[in-house]
């Protein structure tokens, strides 16, 4: 059995598959060390032998992350790092390794099945994009808020501005203009969302014509496949990309 993880600053992803590319036979999204050794052991499956991860966090974090994991399971951990080139991607910042490492893999990862150009959408806390051409030169990309820091942005800094998740799901039910300041807020930060998507869209065609692949991915990957319907939805690209970067064979 194998433990992938996909560490970001909030949260971390994980999952458990049946040897490398197997089956997946279980996963969740924790919000620390702990939680994350409690669910796994939970499973009560056959013993971990590897574990394989993407982290974003700071080197120490990292590192105690990884010690609790082989004091818990005794596995073998291997890290995902920063590379030049890769599979036939190469990095397109003029400072390779100041690509987050989660980009790096969905892109990795988005690059293997399209076999073509493509973009990578990810729509998380932050929101970011990412191009790739037909030859695997990544071409940069973009970064900004995503929907949680958006709405977290004007509740803070906005006096008037207040209140619960209940009513932000009740409110993105329409994007009609807002009769009530939760409405005006989740729609508006919607709308953006939706700007931005639809903005890669028109640049890939600049470079592109129709002749790539579209992915998104993320927590709120669902938000925006309303107005990039031809996208292809896949929540778990940076394991893709992992697996890529990692191979435990």
């Amino acid at each position: 059995m194998i433990l992938e993880l996909d560490c970001g600053n909030s949260f971390i992803k994980w999952r458990v598959i049946r040897g490398a590319g197997g089956a997946i036979v279980s996963g969740g999204v924790v919000d620390s060390d702990q939680a994350l050794i409690a669910a796994v052991k939970m499973l009560h499956v056959e013993a971990l032998s590897r574990c394989r991860l993407v982290s974003v966090r700071t080197e120490d974090e990292t590192a105690q992350l990884a010690a609790a994991l082989v004091e818990a399971f005794a596995l073998t951990v291997t890290r995902a790092s920063a590379a030049k080139s890769l599979a036939g991607v190469s990095n397109g910042y003029e400072e390779f390794e100041r690509l987050g490492l989660d980009r790096w893999l969905a892109l990795l990862g988005g690059y293997h099945l399209a076999k073509r150009a493509c973009v990578v959408i990810d729509l998380g806390t932050a929101v970011t994009s990412d191009f790739v051409n037909a030859e695997g030169e990544h071409l940069g990309g973009f970064i900004c808020p995503g929907m949680p820091l958006m709405r977290n942005q004007l509740r803070t800094h906005t006096r008037r501005i207040r209140y619960d998740d209940v009513s932000a799901e009740r409110a993105l039910t329409s994007l009609e203009p807002g009769r009530s300041t939760v409405e005006a807020v989740e729609r508006g930060c919607m709308l953006m969302l939706h700007g931005f998507v639809l903005t890669q869209i028109e640049q890939a065609r600049a470079h592109w014509g129709d002749d790539f692949t579209l992915f998104i991915t993320g927590g709120d990957a669902d938000l925006a496949h309303q107005v990039a319907p031809q996208a292809r939805v896949v929540p778990d690209l940076v394991f893709v990309g992992l697996a890529i970067a990692c191979p435990l064979e």
